[in-house]
């Protein structure tokens, strides 16, 4: 990772993942907490610029709004992890990946998985970001 300006401290700049989750930006529930639809109100850590649109990529952690589930979980904010995204993205090899779906799993403000089984594929830099996500997931790519 390769830090933008000579500070130490504030967020990492990435080149190696084009941001493809923004803000309102809808996501998959892909795991069983009860959410099924979560919608992406803001990307931790994200220091900004004026006019920039805070994006997410697969890995960061996001605040987020559960939009449909089940009636407990409905209108809560609650913190995620972006595990796919549609858009393309470039890794170090020099091979390029896109999944289906955005995808996001649910985790406490600890950072603790909240449920006990992801569904569908997960990308390897969100796994080398949470590694507890490696023994939960069923599909590692």
């Amino acid at each position: 990772m390769v830090k933008r300006g000579g500070r130490s401290t504030g967020i990492t700049y990435r080149p190696d993942l084009t941001p493809g989750v923004f803000n309102e930006s809808e996501l998959v529930c892909a795991d069983n907490t009860g959410a099924k639809v979560i919608k992406m109100v803001m990307l931790t850590g994200f220091k900004g610029r004026a006019r920039r649109i805070p994006g997410a990529a697969v890995g960061d952690v996001i605040i987020a709004a559960v939009k449909r589930g089940n009636p407990e979980m409905r209108k809560q904010i609650v913190r995620a992890v972006i595990i796919r995204q549609r858009k393309p993205y470039r890794r170090v090899d020099g091979t390029r990946i896109q999944f289906e779906d955005n995808a996001a799993v649910i985790i406490t403000p600890e950072g603790d998985l909240k449920g006990t089984e992801v569904r569908g594929p997960v990308a390897k830099e969100a796994v080398d970001r949470l590694p507890k996500l490696a023994s939960l997931a069923s599909v590692v790519v």
